[in-house]
């Protein structure tokens, strides 16, 4: 449905992480995924994330979802933004594909704002990077190159930064991607009423990290490693931590994650669970493991519940995990990679089923759970 309209390796070579780029026409003869009426409605639904940012009396404003009237939009100045919408728009879910040339896990999600004329968040700067496409209409924007800028709260949900000198300084029509690394500074306004895709690329930090990482640890290692004294003798001075204890503490801190390799149970968990609701709906008459293979042998094709994460580990490949679950698939590891490698499945299933009863009735289970689903 889109393709992308650059040169991938040239553009992982010297842009990706490194300066923001203007990908002119990056969609060729682009057409809109979602209307305004059905990006409004989303806004409504309470299991989505959305906001409404507009400028008043030269000050800024946001107010959060869900939303019961959109009067604000009748006006200048105002953009409505809508956080997951490929977890609940197939067709807008489309538009995240085009850009698995990165990996699956690092991709976040799909917001989409609306935005009248003039409307926009104000600069700021985003800690991942993000590539947004103009949909219908035109917006200006400016982005400049990484580097430190002073930030201040612009309303209790909208942190801008202070004035920064343009790297780009460009008029998007419908097509053009826009790409900007984490830490450079940017603001867009609409020319005229304008859609706008952004997909983002979720990057932890360290107290991200370790704190999923210590609340795994917790609800899984009930017998956790407790300090203990080496050796001891007389201490002639006893409110001093000698270099030796430290150590032992430093060892005790780091027994669960002493190789990469012990990362992978938590990390898969982690990695794999959705930021934001899923549009999740199991079939109502839950599917045998006949009626599966009925499916595929009549031309069936199943899809990927939009937003779903499903990963696995090349240092441990028969361990697949979706949406926070880790599964085993010691015997029949490569439909674990076919799943988690590709948004849609069809006839191929057939062949990794033959002979594989267990690998049928994991497939069974997932559709069951509503997390693949078949056209």
């Amino acid at each position: 449905m889109f393709e992308l309209n650059f040169e991938i390796n040239q553009f992982l070579d010297t842009y990706w992480q490194k300066k923001p780029a203007l990908l002119k026409q990056g969609f060729i003869d682009f057409q809109d995924p979602i209307a305004i009426d059905e990006l409004a409605g989303l806004a409504m639904e309470e299991d989505l994330e959305s906001r409404l940012v507009y400028q008043q009396d030269q000050q800024w404003h946001a107010e959060c979802g869900p939303f019961k009237s959109f009067e604000r939009l009748e006006k200048d100045g105002a953009t409505l933004l809508v956080q997951a919408v490929d977890h609940w728009h197939p067709d807008a879910q489309q538009l995240v594909r085009p850009f698995r040339f990165l990996p699956n896990w690092r991709i976040d999600d799909l917001m989409i704002s609306y935005s009248t004329p003039k409307g926009g968040v104000g600069p700021h700067i985003d800690n991942y990077d993000v590539f947004i496409i103009q949909g219908e209409g035109k917006r200006h924007w400016r982005v400049g190159a990484r580097q430190t800028l002073p930030e201040f709260a612009a309303h209790g949900a909208l942190k801008h930064c202070a004035p920064f000198e343009a790297a780009i300084d460009v008029e998007m029509e419908p097509g053009d991607i826009l790409y900007i690394p984490s830490g450079c500074p940017h603001e867009g306004y609409a020319i005229e009423p304008s859609l706008n895709y952004s997909v983002g690329f979720r990057a932890p930090d360290q107290n991200d990290l370790l704190s999923s990482f210590t609340d795994h640890n917790i609800d899984n290692n009930e017998n956790a490693l407790r300090y203990t004294d080496i050796p001891m003798q007389t201490r002639e001075q006893p409110g001093c931590i000698e270099q030796t204890e430290l150590n032992k503490i430093h060892q005790v801190m780091l027994a669960n994650c002493q190789t990469p390799e012990s990362l992978i149970p938590w990390f898969g968990c982690m990695i794999s669970e959705a930021k934001h609701d899923l549009d999740i709906a199991a079939p109502e008459h839950p599917l045998s493991d006949q009626e599966i293979i009925e499916f595929l042998e009549d031309g069936a094709q199943f899809t990927r519940l939009g937003g779903l994460r499903a990963v696995y580990f090349e240092q441990q490949p028969d361990l697949m995990f979706i949406n926070g679950a880790q599964y085993n698939c010691e015997n029949f590891t490569k439909l674990a990679h076919y799943l988690c490698d590709q948004d849609e499945t069809a006839s191929e299933l057939l062949v990794l089923f033959q002979d594989q009863p267990k690998a049928l009735s994991l497939f069974t289970k997932l559709v069951n759970s509503g997390y693949w689903y078949a056209e």
